[in-house]
């Protein structure tokens, strides 16, 4: 049976994808300097036998094994956060090291654990000389952590590359996901009128409509109301920063800025979010709505490339259903590899699946070595043997999608 030829082979190549993943690591890509791990992949890629390797007009690597008339793609970001605080680390950051059945260092679960794994399914595919419906792309993507989607906005939006379905190897614990909530970004700016600090009442303070509108924004997270499945859960806001300007110390402030973090469920969007701040801080402040500014905000960036690309600060939510084909693709892959079924669930972070899913629309599931919580933490690390799972379950998926698990 094929998922047995699989199997052999995933565990034949454990070590390579741990190494893999160790020069992964050992590279370092943050956001928009991800030139070097991406020539990196695309070596890796050409080695492992894939039939092509091209980059990006943003720097993304895409790499392609078979011809089939549907396209299914595996996705990767590549870029991390930086390290932080070198204090909390209890190892060098980007060592690499492969210790007692582990990867160590930043990247090594968020995420380039899946890339690895990717890298390894389409070398299994290669040696299966896999032919079947399905053109299996592996696309490593760039600048993720500043801005999650805009990477496959551009692929999709400006070189017309949108595949059928995709698979996100963001860390699960190697469980398949099926959504996760949307987010936003949104600035609330609020005036006042100064005066002398030594004469308070002759003006109307921007520091205390901010205080009242930061506590208003927590009444409205109270508020929030989960999707009508309880699978996503409730939204929520934050506010993640503020800032408070007057003409002087010695002056009453007369502008203020409240940064807000909204999480968004099932149902919720930009619109609404930002109507249920204007009316909130409206009520807390006094201010009239129209005369209170909420807006969201642009990401703006060059990329490694010199390429420059931007997109409002929205990421729409999203989810499939438990009976759509590629879930149900993805059970079968899970029970025909591992004989039982897996846990089915969602991230409670973001990812690229924002922009392919809840823009526009290509069904989903996510994949990938790991857990959540090791994303931004200091001293990260990814089993091995979480590795050696999910490259057998992408090399088996094309194959579940065709029905060929027997």
């Amino acid at each position: 049976m094929i998922q047995d030829r699989i199997r052999e082979l995933a565990e034949k190549y454990r070590d390579y994808t741990a190494e893999n993943l160790s020069k992964l690591v050992q590279t370092k890509s943050y956001s928009s300097k991800e030139e070097d791990v991406c020539h990196l992949l695309v070596k890796l890629c050409e080695e492992a036998g894939f039939d092509e390797v091209r980059i990006d007009g943003l720097g993304s690597v895409i790499g392609r094994v078979g011809n089939g008339p549907k396209k299914l793609a595996f996705d990767a970001h590549i870029d991390t956060v930086e390290v932080g605080n070198l204090k909390n680390w209890d190892f060098d950051p980007f060592s690499g090291a492969i210790e007692d059945g582990l990867v160590k260092g930043r990247g090594a679960s968020d995420q380039k654990g899946g890339a690895a794994s990717m890298i390894t399914a389409g070398r299994i595919l290669k040696e299966l000389g896999y032919g079947g419906e399905y053109t299996v792309y592996f696309t490593f993507t760039v600048m993720e952590e500043d801005c999650d989607g805009m990477c496959w906005k551009y692929l999709i939006e400006e070189e017309k590359f949108k595949p059928d379905m995709i698979v996100s190897t963001e860390p699960t614990s190697c469980r398949l996901y099926r959504g996760h909530r949307g987010r936003m970004e949104i600035r609330v700016i609020l005036r006042g009128i100064s005066c002398h600090g030594s004469a308070p009442e002759r003006g109307v303070s921007a520091a205390y409509k901010a205080a009242r509108a930061a506590l208003a924004i927590e009444k409205l997270n109270n508020d929030l109301q989960p999707d009508d499945d309880n699978f996503l859960g409730k939204g929520t806001i934050t506010v993640s920063q503020m800032d408070v300007k007057g003409p002087s110390q010695c002056a009453v402030p007369d502008y203020a800025m409240l940064y807000c973090d909204r999480r968004l469920t099932w149902g919720e969007d930009a619109e609404l979010a930002i109507s249920q701040v204007k009316k909130y801080v409206s009520e807390a402040t006094g201010d009239p709505e129209d005369a209170i500014i909420v807006e969201m905000p642009d990401y703006d960036k060059t990329a490694w490339t010199g390429k420059k690309y931007s997109q409002e600060l929205y990421f729409p939510t999203w989810k499939l259903d438990e009976k759509a084909e590629l879930v149900q693709a993805g059970i079968r892959d899970y029970e025909a590899m591992f004989g039982k079924k897996p846990v089915v669930d969602k991230w409670t972070f973001s990812t690229n699946l924002v922009a392919t899913t809840g823009r526009h629309k290509i069904p989903a599931i996510g994949f990938g070595p790991g857990d959540e919580a090791q994303a931004h933490a200091p001293n990260e690390i990814n089993r091995v043997e979480d590795l050696v799972i999910c490259s057998k379950f992408y090399a088996m998926l094309p194959y579940a999608l065709e029905n060929r698990t027997e």
